[in-house]
């Protein structure tokens, strides 16, 4: 009996070690809790505008496959702001605006190192306009940034030059959200800049990994992630979310 009683505790105890064993991998004996956004959520959905999507003067590759995710996980955000670059004509972002430059070139500026890119999305263009199959009609707020000739602006907070705010911070606080989920066009520029603003802002930020594209210059992808890790930006999947 006693031997008995012996291979039993053995057993449990081989039972708990190996249980231990497959946490210690990563692996949790349960599934984790999806994430439900609540009233102090909201979802951005970044410059998913035509001249960033196949055919535009600026396209991301890919960047049209995020239009039925962001579709699909707008139903479970009852707060959605929107954003689209909205640039002048002759913009000092437009590599055409700077004689002897070409797309992706760097230039200095005032407030810093400055890519050149296409012309694209200019105000009023059917390149700006948000594509017509991204449907969210529960959006209340646009913001459109990088309207000033002089300033490009990535982020849905502040223009590059750091200091000059879109509006949103104030928006968000004003309504009492503190979390922010962004998506969209691209993940290693508007994107990331945005979630990285976010937290400098105080707000809890996520990062929908498969409702983005990146355009990957030199690096930049693997870069903006490192940055928004290190900045406490949580990536995520579209399959984490309660929709």
């Amino acid at each position: 009996m006693a031997q008995w009683e012996r291979r039993k505790v053995n057993f449990g105890l081989a039972g708990l070690v190996l249980t231990n064993s497959l946490i210690g991998r990563g692996r949790p004996a349960m599934a984790a809790d999806k994430i439900k956004p609540d009233a102090a959520s909201a979802l951005i959905v970044v410059d998913v505008q035509n001249c960033f999507l196949p055919g535009g003067s600026l396209a991301v590759k890919d960047g049209d496959q995020v239009i039925p995710v962001i579709n699909r996980i707008a139903q479970g955000f009852a707060n959605v702001v929107m954003t689209q670059d909205w640039h002048t004509p002759h913009h000092v972002s437009f590599a055409s605006s700077h004689a002897g430059k070409k797309p992706f070139d760097v230039i200095k500026l005032s407030y810093g190192d400055q890519v050149l890119w296409p012309d694209h999305c200019v105000q009023g263009t059917e390149g700006a306009a948000l594509h017509p199959e991204l449907s969210i009609p529960q959006a209340v707020l646009v913001i459109r940034k990088g309207h000033h000739r002089g300033i490009d602006s990535y982020s849905a907070f502040l223009e590059a030059d750091r200091k000059t705010g879109t509006g949103l911070a104030g928006y968000l606080n004003e309504r009492g959200f503190r979390k922010i989920y962004a998506c969209g066009l691209a993940t290693d520029f508007c994107v990331a800049w945005t979630a990285l603003d976010a937290r400098k802002l105080g707000f809890e930020a996520y990062v929908i990994e498969d409702a983005c594209r990146g355009i990957d210059a030199g690096g930049s992808l693997a870069k903006a992630w490192a940055e928004m890790k290190k900045a406490g930006v949580k990536r995520i999947q579209s399959s984490d979310l309660k929709t």
